[in-house]
C-alpha cells in the first residue's frame, strides 16, 4: 500500500494486542464492565453539563462557556479510544485498518492537546476575573472568546501533524502487533522497519511542550491570582475569589497528576507492560469522568441549575 512517494508498507492492518497479561475470559469481562460503566458515566456527566449550560441563560458567560467546551472535549477524548477497546474486549476483534489506526492516533493526540490548551485559557479567564474584574467583560468578549476557542482547537489539531508526517513516511513491513490497548503513537512507530530515533525525539519534544508550556502559564496565572487575592482586605472577598478558582484547580490537578503517573510508568523500570498500558488508558478515562463531578460539587451555579433542570423535567412528566 502506497503511503507517500517514499514509503511503501506491506501491511494493511494492525493487531492491537491490548492487555497481554490479562487474556482469560473472566478478567476480560471485568475489564469490559469497568470500561463500559466508566464510559457511560462519563457520557452522562459531560452531556448533563452541556445541557445545563445550554438551557440556563444565566450560565451563558465566558467561564461557563469554557466549562462547556471542556465537557465537550471530555466527551471526545474517551470516545476516540474506549469504544474500540470495548469492541476488542467483547468480540476479541483486535484488528484495525492501517488508515483507521493513524486516524485514531491523530484525534487522540489532537483532542488531548486541545484540552491542555483549554486549561491554559481557563486559567487566563480566572486571572482576568480576579486580577482585572472591572475590564473582564471587555477583555473576555464574545469575539475574544471565539478566538481563544479557535486557538485551542486549531492549535490542538496541529500538534500531531508533524509526528504524523514523520510516521507515514516510515516503511511498515511487519510485524504488525501493537503492544497497547489502542493506536498509541510510540507503540505504532516502534513497528516500523527503519530507524525511528527522529520520531521519538520529535514526539517527546512536542508532548513535553504541550504539557509544560500550558502548565507554566497556569502556574504564573495562579501566582498572580494569589498575590492579588492576598491584597483583598476582607476574608469574605478572599474566600469568594478562591472559590471561583477551586474547581479549575482541581481539574488541573487531576489532569496533570494522571499525566505524571503515565510518564513515571514509562520512565521507571519495574512496571509491567499491562500497568503502563492501563495507566495510558486511564489517562483517557479518569479526567473526563471526574471533571463533571468536580464542577457539580464545587460550582454552586451549575449545581443549582442542574437541580432546577431535573425538577423541571420531573414536573413536566407528572403533568
Amino acid at each position: 500500500m502506497i503511503i507517500s512517494n517514499q514509503t511503501v508498507t506491506n501491511i494493511s492492518e494492525f493487531i492491537v494486542n491490548g492487555f497481554s497479561g490479562i487474556q482469560d475470559q473472566r478478567s476480560q469481562n471485568i475489564l469490559f464492565a469497568f470500561f463500559l460503566i466508566t464510559y457511560v458515566l462519563t457520557l452522562f456527566g459531560n452531556v448533563s453539563i452541556l445541557i445545563v449550560i445550554k438551557f440556563d441563560k444565566s450560565l451563558h458567560t465566558p467561564m461557563y462557556t469554557l466549562i462547556g467546551t471542556l465537557a465537550f472535549l471530555d466527551l471526545c477524548i474517551p470516545s476516540v479510544t474506549v469504544p474500540k477497546i470495548l469492541t476488542n474486549l467483547m468480540f476479541r476483534t483486535k484488528s484495525i485498518e492501517f488508515g483507521a489506526c493513524f486516524t485514531q492516533m491523530v484525534f487522540y493526540l489532537g483532542v488531548g492537546s486541545a484540552e491542555s490548551f483549554l486549561l491554559m485559557v481557563m486559567a487566563y479567564d480566572r486571572y482576568v476575573a480576579v486580577c482585572d474584574p472591572l475590564h473582564y467583560s471587555t477583555i473576555m468578549s464574545n469575539r475574544h472568546l471565539i478566538k481563544l476557542h479557535i486557538l485551542c482547537w486549531v492549535g490542538g489539531m496541529m500538534v500531531p501533524m508533524l509526528p504524523l508526517y514523520l510516521a507515514v513516511r516510515l516503511p511498515f513491513c511487519g510485524p504488525n502487533v501493537v503492544l497497547h490497548a489502542f493506536c498509541d503513537y510510540s507503540a505504532v512507530v516502534r513497528l516500523a522497519c527503519a530507524n525511528v530515533t527522529l520520531n521519538a525525539i520529535v514526539s517527546m519534544t512536542i508532548a513535553m511542550s504541550v504539557l509544560l508550556i500550558p502548565l507554566a502559564f497556569i502556574f504564573f496565572s495562579y501566582i498572580k491570582i494569589i498575590i492579588s487575592v492576598i491584597k483583598v482586605a476582607s476574608s469574605e472577598g478572599r474566600k469568594k475569589a478562591f472559590s471561583t478558582c477551586a474547581s479549575h484547580l482541581l481539574v488541573i490537578l487531576v489532569f496533570y497528576l494522571v499525566a505524571v503517573f503515565v510518564f513515571i510508568t514509562y520512565r521507571i523500570q519495574g512496571f509491567s507492560d499491562d500497568v503502563r498500558i492501563m495507566a495510558a488508558v486511564l489517562q483517557n478515562v479518569i479526567p473526563p469522568l471526574v471533571n463533571p463531578i468536580i464542577y457539580c460539587l464545587k460550582t454552586r451555579d451549575i449545581r443549582k441549575s442542574f437541580l432546577k433542570f431535573i425538577r423541571k423535567q420531573v414536573s413536566v412528566e407528572t403533568l
